[in-house]
């Protein structure tokens, strides 16, 4: 890939105070009460970019769109947001605990010449029209670059290392810890020879979308719009499959709205194709018991497509996959390594064929929650079954780097939230301005 360094705008400490607080996660893991805090952490938050309020009284010429316009022109006025003074790509480090143990991942903010995809750049979920003309209207209107995009690349020599290793002996200009206890460190990497380094090395690889695909697509779509070579570099964090702090984590299925829902039948039906294994309870330490004895259950089971299953019947299930023939007989289009995935055989085998929950009914986002497996989110998804919100629960493994490979290698698209690389790489820590004239949303 392409790569080039640019003059990021960047939140000035001397207007904002704390620049950790004017960045975000992603606009698609920001919930109202999330919002709502963001807006009140610091008047320049990058929230009120990449997801604005809506307001009852909105029109064509005022709205989610063009405040975001509005609030990127007025910050970079007050000098909330200031240039870079040299053209600069960005080491960016984020450490993080997962239950008791500590990672360091860390990756290269940089522009990348933008690809079709199969063209150096590969896919790995299927994305959705909404989210994508929505991203797409924001970057209309605002003619910036204002989230990151989480790229993957392999390269053995670990390039990206030397160059991070000598950006951190610097002061960081971002240094801020999340709501997730997520440490969040930027630093500027201007010296010709590191940007020399790490382009030369980038010159022939190939790169996985790890997160953004639909920002991606919306970066396609705004370039072949526009027609402007401004338009042809997207800012992009590209972070080596090597590294050792790169994590995926399981994304759960919650099943909502599924009338006369039947969790003893299905589970009869599912026999015929997979091992069932059954831990009921009595009491709420018998619960916990049980809970446990699934997990465990669906760890111990390396490689094999196994889930679990809570439903209101005193019991967790453990679901394992009797054949791989079973995915060859119903999915013969699909290549072994798509046929292997747990996401595939979840919603092609279970999903669609036993609960009738398709393609169509998942694009319109109905009978499906997806929850992303962070803090108490497994406490939660029970929760929300034992009140009787929510009719199940399918409880996945993660999806392991060498399958993301294999899927992207092929060509083919998981289903969507079939990766949750965590933690999320936030937007805001630098921001691209285009400088193309906004296209006003009709």
């Amino acid at each position: 890939m392409e790569i080039k360094a640019f003059k990021a705008y960047r939140f000035n400490k001397e207007a904002v105070g704390n620049p950790g607080d004017c960045i975000a996660p992603p606009y698609d893991v920001i919930d109202s009460s999330m919002q709502d805090e963001l807006y009140r952490r610091n008047q320049y938050n990058i929230v009120r970019a990449i997801k604005g309020k809506p307001d009852t009284g909105d029109t064509a010429g005022n709205n989610v769109y063009t405040r975001a316009a509005d609030y990127l022109e007025d910050a970079v006025k007050a000098g909330a947001l200031k240039q870079e003074d040299n053209e600069a790509i960005y080491a960016y480090v984020q450490d993080f605990e997962i239950a008791g143990q500590t990672f360091e991942r860390s990756g290269i903010i940089a522009c990348g010449k933008l690809k079709a995809f199969g063209e150096g750049v590969q896919p790995h979920e299927k994305t959705l029209e909404g989210p994508k003309a929505d991203r797409l209207n924001l970057t209309r209107a605002t003619a910036c670059q204002l989230g990151q995009i989480f790229m993957l690349y392999d390269d053995p020599a670990n390039v990206d290392r030397q160059i991070i290793s000598k950006a951190i002996q610097k002061q960081p200009v971002v240094d801020t810890v999340d709501e997730h206890d997520v440490r969040h460190r930027l630093f500027v990497v201007d010296e010709q020879n590191s940007i020399d380094a790490f382009s030369a090395m980038m010159a022939d690889k190939q790169t996985v979308i790890a997160d953004g695909h639909h920002r991606y697509e919306t970066a396609l779509n705004y370039w072949n719009e526009t027609q402007d070579d401004r338009a042809a570099y997207q800012m992009l964090t590209f972070v080596n499959m090597r590294n050792e702090g790169l994590v995926i984590q399981p994304t759960h299925r919650l099943l909502v709205d599924m009338e006369d829902f039947d969790v003893a039948a299905v589970i009869e039906e599912l026999k015929a194709e997979f091992e069932v294994s059954e831990f009921a309870f009595a009491s709420d330490a018998e619960q916990q018991e049980a809970r446990k004895q699934m997990f465990e259950k669906m760890q111990t089971n390396d490689h094999q497509n196994i889930f679990g299953l809570y439903a209101e019947t005193k019991a967790f299930y453990a679901i394992c996959l009797k054949d791989s023939k079973f995915m060859v007989e119903l999915c013969p289009e699909m290549s072994k390594a798509a046929q292997q995935l747990d996401v595939n055989v979840l919603h092609k085998l279970i999903l669609e064929k036993h609960l009738n929950i398709c393609d169509a009914k998942l694009a319109s986002q109905s009978h499906l929650v997806y929850i992303k497996d962070m803090g108490d989110a497994i406490d939660q998804s029970i929760a929300k079954v034992d009140s009787g919100k929510s009719q199940g629960v399918f409880f996945m493994n993660s999806t392991r780097i060498e399958q993301v490979q294999a899927i992207a290698a092929t060509g083919e698209k998981m289903p969507q939230k079939s990766t949750f690389f965590y933690p999320k790489i936030f937007s805001g820590l630098t921001v691209r301005k285009l400088n193309i004239e906004p296209i006003m949303n009709s």
